[in-house]
């Protein structure tokens, strides 16, 4: 699956710790242009959507051959991308602006996951 359901956002949203959330995002590129449209994707958000939803890219890194895993476990590319909470994540996944540039990441990828993940206290 690609695209966020509403379904889960929600689920997200009702199992929420409460404070920031640093989305991993895994993701597989189509052979053909998708790294290019994947570019797009993200100046649009970085260009609109990051300042009004206070995300922040804590990493960003082109993935190389796992070391531990099954073949075809490879990935692309790895973003952990900081948000002050799961309610300014929803927020930003329902609104018309991010609806509007959404295709540009569907059409980047063929493979995605995109997992919540919550500090740990030291």
């Amino acid at each position: 699956m690609i695209e966020v359901e509403d379904r889960a956002l929600d689920a997200l949203l009702a199992d929420d710790p409460g404070g920031p959330v640093v989305m991993l995002n895994l993701l597989r590129f189509r052979p053909d242009g998708g790294r290019e449209s994947y570019q797009r994707y993200a100046e649009a958000i970085g260009r609109d959507l990051n300042p009004r939803y206070g995300l922040a890219v804590e990493y960003l890194g082109v993935g190389g051959p796992p070391i531990v895993g099954e073949d075809g476990q490879a990935w692309d590319m790895v973003v952990l991308v900081r948000y002050p909470d799961r309610a300014a994540f929803a927020a930003m996944i329902r609104d018309p602006e991010y609806q509007a540039i959404t295709h540009l990441r569907t059409e980047a990828l063929v493979e995605s996951v995109l997992q919540p993940t919550t500090p740990m206290a030291a």
